[in-house]
């Protein structure tokens, strides 16, 4: 059984050891979309969510060491 995301989201936002530590909105992101900046911690479950945002970030590949 697949589930399948709602109409309009939109899907995560895959993230890698070198993007650690990882904060939103990312430098990738526009200007004029900016909030605070919050890091947020993916090493834990796998993926976080923005609280500003709610832009969701999944780490993919293997934790750094030290993480």
């Amino acid at each position: 059984m697949s589930q399948t995301a709602p109409a309009g989201a939109m899907p995560p936002v895959e993230v890698h050891a070198a993007d650690l530590p990882l904060h939103c909105p990312t430098p990738a992101m526009a200007a004029w979309s900016s909030h605070p900046r919050v890091f947020l911690d993916v090493t834990k479950t796998g993926q976080a969510q923005c609280p500003y945002c709610g832009t969701v970030f999944k780490f993919v590949g293997e934790l750094p060491h030290g993480h």
